[in-house]
């Protein structure tokens, strides 16, 4: 996406807590449990079963300028697809097109965020988790972040779980849509077909993160051209190789940030940085956060 200055400052200028929502927006959504307290919820159909897989809620809608959703606290996955239009979403500190046949997951603990451009009517399902500290979140560092997907399925069983919580209720009935809905995510989450010269790749890597990384290197290690290694990854993950090394390394930091007594200096060296500053810049900006102020950081 070419960023041109006018853009940069439209899209950049705000990215604390926000929550802007059109009145005449279009929502199916359903809920967990009632203890979220916020006013778009209030009228949403609850169904228990969405907990049994930590999932808050679902939700088909159709945005339009001005929607802005920014959160910097979500402890969830956020899965987002688009059935139409076109809006933007924040990954890894930069903003990109989200269209038609295009998913992103979202992983926890960073500043996430969404917005619907003028003109562009923005038809979106969603499905935000909430995984309970400790467990393994849906969106792992090796799970695609952005990348095609087929939003079709996903959103049919969300209005079908929708219509039973409006209407009868029956549990089965709840219980089969909800086992769909988890099911279209973790499609997308966990692919079934990989290259496995990918994986081992990112194995070696994610176990030597101070090692000074090139894409060249990268690519020798497991016998591929530097373009072949490019093309695999934007594929696959819907990042370049240099942008996964970077989010594999913020990952790694953000884990050890939480531990008692962290020092910044020493973590930034544990993970590739020479410079403190030059970490500290990179992981505000894929995290949301600077290392000082990462949620958890007793240190």
């Amino acid at each position: 996406m070419l960023r041109t200055p006018e853009t940069m400052r439209r899209t950049d200028r705000n990215l604390s807590e926000t929550d802007i929502r059109p009145d005449d927006a279009v929502v199916s959504v359903v809920r967990a449990d009632m203890a979220d307290p916020r006013a778009w919820l209030a009228n949403a159909p609850v169904c228990p079963a969405l907990g049994h897989y930590h999932i808050r809620h679902v939700a088909v809608a159709c945005m339009h300028a001005p929607f802005r959703i920014v959160r910097t606290r979500l402890a969830g996955s956020y899965f987002l697809a688009c059935l139409g239009g076109e809006g933007r979403v924040l990954v890894d500190g930069r903003w990109m097109r989200c269209r038609p046949g295009q998913a992103v997951l979202l992983p926890p603990h960073t500043r996430q965020a969404f917005h619907a451009i003028p003109q562009h009517p923005w038809t979106i399902c969603w499905v935000r988790y909430g995984e309970p500290e400790g467990q393994r979140p849906l969106a792992a560092t090796s799970t695609p972040i952005v990348a095609q997907y087929n939003a079709d399925p996903l959103q049919l069983a969300i209005r079908g779980l929708h219509h039973e919580t409006v209407g009868d209720g029956a549990p089965a009935a709840m219980q089969h849509w909800v086992d769909l809905i988890d099911h279209y995510v973790r499609r997308f989450a966990e692919p079934t077909r990989s290259d496995p010269r990918l994986w081992e790749l990112w194995r070696n890597v994610a176990a030597s993160l101070d090692h000074p990384w090139t894409i060249t290197a990268m690519a020798q290690r497991v016998h591929l051209s530097e373009k072949q290694l490019q093309r695999l990854c934007r594929k696959e993950l819907g990042r370049s190789p240099r942008q996964q090394l970077i989010w594999l390394r913020m990952r790694r930091a953000a884990e050890l940030l939480v531990a008692p007594h962290s020092k910044i200096e020493t973590i930034a060296n544990q993970v590739g940085y020479q410079n403190p500053f030059v970490f500290s810049t990179t992981f505000k900006r894929v995290m949301g956060w600077s290392p000082s102020q990462y949620p958890g950081r007793v240190g």
